[in-house]
């Protein structure tokens, strides 16, 4: 993709996002050469420069080579961490950790890097690797939607929740990439060294070590199938084999650390591939990968919920992977002590969530109380958001939903605006409209907490999405009908039910 005749100053610049403000003036070889800032994670690569663990990510999924200022190009085949230089940079800070550039911002800044042509001619990988991180169009899609298009074409369609009700059109779609792998995945160890060395795969030596009965083998072929199915679409296709997988369940749930840990990233690594996804759960995975996440070691728990995330994105998995008693686990798992579990494990939710027969029970288990208080607590509010629309796309959702004051909560959220971005306001907003179809008791909690002069205030503020807006006026158009029904008494209809918890 890139060449020498691509004379890219890549001089320093910084990103106001990116670094802590008090890091100023830091020699330039602290500096990473393609984000501009100051590096968290350095990693040399093979020829030589040291980078960003993020941004040689970024280059290697994009699959774009920067030239250097002095024409020279990276060979990004192999990367190795920069211990030393990361050991200096945190006694130039005053061990005052920099912050890691995040993976989403940096395939953001390599993607703007790229020649107009290369854009041209990455255009179909990239679009195949974004989704929408705003999809309330996912919310709103058929269940049985096939996962190629959950990609690429969720947000051009209009469709319904299965369901007795139908939902509004879906939002636009704010890109995010890789939110069809597991965060896991982007992550890798400290010490490890990635290499790409493209070879004919064959399943025996691994089963064969797998199957030993000796710890050290077995440790050493999680390992090597942990790092051959890493970057290889090739090796994932061929070594996913029924042979493997029965090999690699019983390790799964394994007393000794690093083959728990390295066997579920194999895993993971293996359930990239689409074609892959049915066949592990037709392989009995998922109960010990919910027998990890019930009490298996902390970084296992972090890669079983990426596991899980990627399985459920498949429809044919989810209705299978809620009746094999993951849900109670991925509840758990929401309020771990790691981002990458409570991110992985909320968007598996999300997705297992878009199945009617997986919405009734994650009710039953009790989630809506415990995704309002997270919305309430700041807590992945915008995944946790997605989910409550999920499910109040069934009747017993929104009920739990109204007995917990979330028609008040969602309209105080309105009232202040304070949202970390739009699309957290158009999913409170689209919260809202799955509420709607409770009929009276909705408009009655709705009117108590002065929904029509939130609604108003929507319509005629000019920074409000256009979406948004146009659902404040549907939303309006629903407490118009209460002119056709003067006698209605709304404190009866208050009353109805389960008492609704205010949420203030």
């Amino acid at each position: 993709m890139g060449s020498g005749k691509h004379w890219w100053k890549l001089s320093i610049h910084r990103s106001k996002s990116t670094n802590k403000p008090h890091f100023k003036n830091p020699p330039n070889d602290f500096i990473c050469p393609i984000s501009g800032n100051l590096m968290a994670d350095p990693v040399i690569v093979s020829s030589g420069q040291t980078y960003e663990r993020a941004c040689v990510q970024a280059c290697k999924i994009l699959g774009f080579t920067p030239s250097l200022k002095d024409g020279s190009v990276p060979d990004f085949s192999t990367i190795i961490p920069n211990l030393a230089l990361k050991s200096t940079i945190l006694n130039w800070a005053n061990h005052s950790c920099p912050k890691p550039v995040e993976l989403d911002a940096a395939l953001e800044l390599v993607h703007s890097l790229m020649p107009p042509q290369e854009k041209g001619e990455d255009e179909e990988k990239r679009k195949k690797m974004e989704i929408s991180e705003g999809l309330i169009g996912n919310m709103i899609a058929k269940p049985n939607l096939k996962p190629e298009h959950a990609v690429t074409e969720l947000t051009r369609h209009r469709a319904r929740f299965d369901s007795d009700e139908s939902l509004p059109n879906s939002l636009p779609s704010t890109p995010m990439y890789l939110a069809t792998r597991p965060r896991c995945y982007s992550s890798s160890s400290s010490s490890e060294i990635e290499t790409i060395s493209p070879r004919s795969w064959d399943e025996e030596p691994y089963v064969s070590k797998l199957r030993s009965l000796h710890v050290h083998e077995q440790e050493e072929a999680v390992i090597s199938l942990r790092k051959a199915t890493r970057t290889s679409v090739e090796s994932r296709s061929a070594l996913c084999t029924p042979r493997l997988l029965s090999a690699l369940q019983s390790l799964i749930i394994s007393k000794y650390c690093r083959i728990q840990v390295n066997s579920i990233a194999a895993l993971v690594n293996l359930s990239l591939e689409k074609s892959n996804k049915v066949k592990i759960v037709r392989a009995g995975i998922v109960p010990p990968l919910v027998d990890v996440l019930s009490g298996g070691f902390p970084e296992a728990q972090e890669h079983a919920s990426g596991a899980i995330f990627s399985l459920a994105l498949d429809d044919d998995n989810k209705t299978a992977i809620g009746a094999l008693g993951a849900l109670p686990p991925l509840i758990h798992m929401m309020r771990s002590s790691t981002e990458s579990a409570r991110h992985d494990s909320a968007l598996a939710l999300y997705h297992l969530s878009l199945a009617r027969s997986n919405r009734t029970k994650l009710v039953k288990l009790g989630l809506v109380p415990v995704l309002l208080g997270m919305v309430r607590a700041g807590q992945l509010t915008g995944r946790v958001l997605l989910i409550l629309c999920n499910l109040g796309a069934c009747s017993e959702g929104r009920a739990s939903m109204l007995d917990g004051g979330a028609v008040r909560f969602f309209l105080q959220m309105l009232r202040k605006g304070e949202f970390d971005s739009e699309s957290t306001r158009d999913r409170c907003v689209a919260a809202l409209c799955a509420l709607s179809h409770g009929g009276l008791r909705f408009k009655g909690l709705a009117s108590a907490a002065g929904a029509e002069e939130v609604l108003r205030k929507m319509v005629e503020e000019v920074g409000c999405s256009k979406w948004a807006r146009g659902k404040a006026k549907r939303l309006l158009e629903v407490f118009k009908a209460r002119e056709e029904a003067e006698d209605v008494d709304w404190e009866k209809v208050l009353d109805s039910g389960f008492p609704s918890q205010a949420m203030s």
